[in-house]
């Protein structure tokens, strides 16, 4: 039996409590909110594992526009560029809000912010916590977020579906120590995150599957851009899952990348070891396709300053018996970040009334076809303020709604990974994505834990297979080059998705009799 949750009821509710969803809640003070954390806040979120750090124009030597073009070149003809400029004109003043609320930025003797260098960045714009500034700056919100008595943390709260009627959001099924209850709101906030558990090898908690994709996707949401993964291409070469990320700032203090003979193959690369992040990607997997190990080479430009500047990537290292200051690091590329996601407005506003999108379930225009290293924390930071602005001059308006039936499952991306990772990685082919599609539509309406996780990986796959042609870090075997004339953002709906998913698996059976 479903239970309704009274007291709270008509208050907007957060969908997720990394980043995004705490600095969104921040803003809405001191509007009640709820706030819904799958897991015990602080753990199995992306938020806590970022290392880089946040891209501000901060230096005398930079400005806004210089970050925006950057970020238009790395976004290889996909940006939106009047979203990008309002988020890097925003950057610098995000960075002020953060110190205000406790994040302590790593500072040069002088008392400067420390501003480090990232791949494809023309300047050093990067501030940062040494190489833990997703941790810092998520324990210094939390810390606020627990003090602000407007903010409801619901923790072991699990979205199962978003109600919708009339056009718009009227509440929400959840479940919360295995019972499922029933919140009735007209304002959702989906923060949930990224993809990167679809893959075996990622940087991102494996749980971490595209739950929100799916919540927006039922709710009959449009989505944009599915088919653009960015792969991290430095992740330590370990067993170790999710993959402990060697943050690209330690290419920017001159780390070289390298073969198992000590040869520098990017050396003839414009930008070498800091060029765009699929590029080097790419240069990676075929280095290690053609059968070569790679390592990041910090020995020379580092040394025994390594534990002092990285030390969390210090720490995982050793744990993984390497010694960065004396040993070169053994690296593969790994699923790390979603350009793709809910298509949302200025404000954050999804297609679907009442549903917003926060961080990196939204697709706001900002990463194009490449995101440009350390943006994602500068656009959560700038869009949480303007998705809080534009919930609070919304009203409640709510009435208890009827709400469906629903049984919890666990979801479980585990049985897909691996034709995900074939058919959805560094490289692909129509006919990889075309087999994946027909493989994953009867899983994804089926009723097993792998059902949700597959409706995301099937979204992706038909995205990926509808874009012919090779663009940022969607790179296809069988379309290898730019087309100019597709430089336009993909959009797909569950129901177009749907047609198209069984209209090639009619296809690829027919073909298979």
């Amino acid at each position: 039996m479903t239970a309704y949750i009274h007291d709270i009821g008509g208050a907007p509710v957060i969908i997720g409590a990394g980043l995004a969803g705490l600095m969104t809640a921040l803003h809405l003070a001191p509007q009640p909110v709820v706030l819904f954390s799958r897991a015990p806040l602080g753990t199995d979120t992306s938020s806590t594992l970022a290392q880089g750090g946040l891209a501000a124009s901060l230096g005398e030597d930079d400005s806004p526009d210089l970050h925006l073009a950057d970020t238009l070149a790395a976004g290889d003809g996909l940006c939106d560029e009047q979203m990008a400029r309002r988020v890097v004109e925003a950057a610098p003043v995000a960075v002020e809000n953060l110190i205000r609320l406790g994040v302590p930025f790593d500072r040069a003797l002088d008392g400067q912010l420390r501003l480090g260098l990232e791949a494809a960045h023309s300047r050093r714009r990067i501030v940062h916590v040494a190489d833990a500034t997703g941790h810092e700056l998520f324990h210094a919100l939390l810390a606020v977020a627990r003090r602000t008595r407007s903010i409801t943390i619901m923790e072991g709260a699990t979205a199962l579906r978003l109600v919708v009627a009339e056009g718009g959001i009227v509440g929400l099924l959840a479940v919360l120590h295995s019972g499922v209850f029933a919140l009735p709101t007209r304002r959702v906030v989906l923060a949930t995150g990224g993809i990167g558990g679809l893959f075996c090898d990622t940087t991102n908690p494996l749980a971490s599957f595209g739950h929100g994709l799916a919540l927006a996707a039922c709710a009959g949401a449009e989505l944009s851009d599915l088919e653009f993964v960015q792969f991290h291409a430095t992740a330590l070469d370990c067993p170790r899952r999710p993959m402990p990320l060697i943050s690209e700032a330690v290419r920017g203090e001159g780390a070289l990348l390298v073969d198992e003979h000590g040869r520098r193959f990017l050396s003839d690369t414009p930008g070498a070891e800091l060029a765009s992040r699929d590029v080097v990607a790419r240069a990676i997997a075929h280095q290690l396709a053609a059968g070569h190990r790679v390592y990041l080479d910090a020995r020379r430009c580092l040394g025994q300053k390594f534990a002092k500047r990285f030390p969390a990537i210090d720490a995982a290292c050793k744990q993984a018996g390497i010694d960065p200051a004396a040993m070169p690091i053994p690296v593969r590329p790994a699923a790390h970040y979603h350009m793709g996601g809910v298509a949302v407005d200025a404000e954050g506003r999804s297609s679907v009334s009442g549903l917003w999108a926060c961080g990196e379930v939204a697709r706001t225009g900002l990463h194009g076809a490449n995101r440009l290293a350390s943006n994602s924390l500068a656009e959560l930071v700038a869009t949480a303020a303007w998705v809080g602005g534009c919930i609070a001059g919304t009203s409640a308006g709510w009435q208890w709604p009827r709400m469906p039936a629903m049984v919890a499952v666990r979801p479980d991306p585990s049985s897909i990974r691996q034709e995900v990772s074939n058919a959805l990685g560094i490289v692909r082919n129509g006919k990889a994505l075309s087999a994946a599609v027909a493989n994953l539509l009867p899983i994804a309406v089926g009723d097993t834990a792998a059902a949700e996780p597959a409706l995301v990986a099937l979204l992706m796959a038909i995205a990926a297979l509808k874009r012919e042609e090779s663009r940022g870090s969607h790179y296809r075997s069988d379309f290898p080059c730019r087309d100019a004339a597709a430089a336009l953002p993909s959009r797909l709906t569950l129901c177009t998705a749907f047609e198209n998913a069984v209209a090639l698996s009619w296809q690829r059976s027919e073909r298979s009799c």
